[in-house]
């Protein structure tokens, strides 16, 4: 008469991928259906015996389907695979970071559907026992439903009023029960958002390192080029020193070619020197830019350090409310069998009254 306990869907796989549909108007061309690789998993709903494929993108699910013995996911290439989905009227495709992945995916997706098929037989073999036993149901049963058309005017209050207190509890505990699947799902969505962005920061993380390493390197190196040319600088200015002191000196200077030579390496290195400070100038600016940069990691790290600490109080949370969801199921199932046993009493003061109505019944006849 009541339902048992309904016990909510199990994650038995997962992994990420990015999803693509496709395109209804031609049938032949994939459009996105997330920006990023989302979780796509599989579930089991042991109350139904029915397989899922679900995939949440930010607030939407991208993916809702029932596997059925007559799918079929096929490989297209090493890291990309597809299925058709005739209740949806679509077709997914999903394709993965590795070969590796795409092969775990379609092995399970396999057992999956084997699993999907022995369940549909299993429920076919049930219904056609059920109609056997319904076939072979005794007369007696349908004499006894006759007579129990006309309910007898005496009721007992202790058992009804219980057992209408028992449905007024069970209406309850289905309400919370959906509230908290409620949160569960919001938590879930949420901590896909928080896993989003802590891969985002991590790409972004390492974008910034390799960044700050071949600045580093870079940096070294100008280091190294610029006491070359103050070196360098020094050493000609020394002979310029060396062949002001030959000029003052009179008969004692070099020839005249030998001072045309000086003259013209010493404006070569007056325009080498000058070239060498626009270059340290420019050094000086990316030095700039470098200082920058290791800003902007810092701030990475710490919006990464601060995901990190989301992440963990929702999980804190998700962990909480699936014990309260646990607690409340296992009053619910409490709930249950004193429904039961309301129903074995009240089945037995039925009998009774039946029993009582028959001989009041021979009573009058006599």
């Amino acid at each position: 008469m009541f339902p048992h306990h309904r016990e909510r869907e199990q994650p038995i796989f997962s992994a990420r991928a990015h999803v693509f549909q496709i395109d209804p108007a031609t049938k032949r061309n994939w459009i996105p259906a997330s920006k990023h690789a989302v979780t796509v998993s599989f579930f089991y709903d042991a109350n139904r015996n029915v397989y899922r494929i679900i995939s949440v993108g930010g607030t939407k699910a991208i993916i809702n389907c029932s596997i059925t013995p007559s799918m079929t996911f096929t490989k297209t290439s090493q890291k990309f695979g597809q299925w058709a989905d005739s209740r949806a009227n679509t077709v997914y495709g999903l394709g993965f970071a590795t070969e590796q992945q795409l092969h775990q995916f379609s092995d399970k997706f396999k057992e999956v559907k084997d699993a999907a098929r022995l369940a549909r037989e299993k429920s076919q073999d049930k219904e056609l026992a059920n109609t056997a036993l319904n076939i072979a149901a005794p007369q007696y049963s349908q004499d006894l439903s006759d007579e129990l058309q006309s309910p007898p005017v005496m009721c007992v209050n202790g058992p009804e009023d219980k057992l209408f207190r028992s449905q007024s509890a069970d209406i309850t505990l289905s309400s919370e029960k959906e509230r908290i699947k409620k949160m569960l799902s919001e938590g879930s969505i949420c901590e896909m958002n928080l896993e989003a962005e802590l891969f985002t920061l991590q790409d972004s993380n390492t974008k910034l390192v390799a960044a700050l390493h071949e600045a580093n390197a870079n940096v070294e190196q100008w280091k190294k080029q610029l006491a070359a040319y103050q070196e360098e600088t020094d050493r000609l200015r020394e002979q310029v020193s060396q062949v002001a002191e030959l000029e003052a000196h009179g008969g004692q200077g070099p020839s005249d070619l030998l001072k045309d030579e000086l003259t013209q390496s010493l404006e070569e290195l007056e325009a080498l020197l000058k070239a060498k400070d626009e270059e340290i100038h420019i050094l000086q600016n990316k030095k700039v830019e470098y200082h920058e940069m290791e800003h902007d990691r810092d701030e990475a790290i710490h919006r990464l350090r601060e995901t990190e600490m989301r992440n963990a109080e929702m999980e804190r949370r998700i962990q909480n409310t699936e014990q309260t969801l646990s607690n409340s199921l296992e009053d619910r199932d409490r709930m249950d069998s004193e429904i039961q046993r309301a129903i074995e009493i009240l089945d037995i003061k039925i009998f009774d009254l039946n029993d009582l109505r028959q001989s009041l019944v021979k009573l009058i006849d006599k």
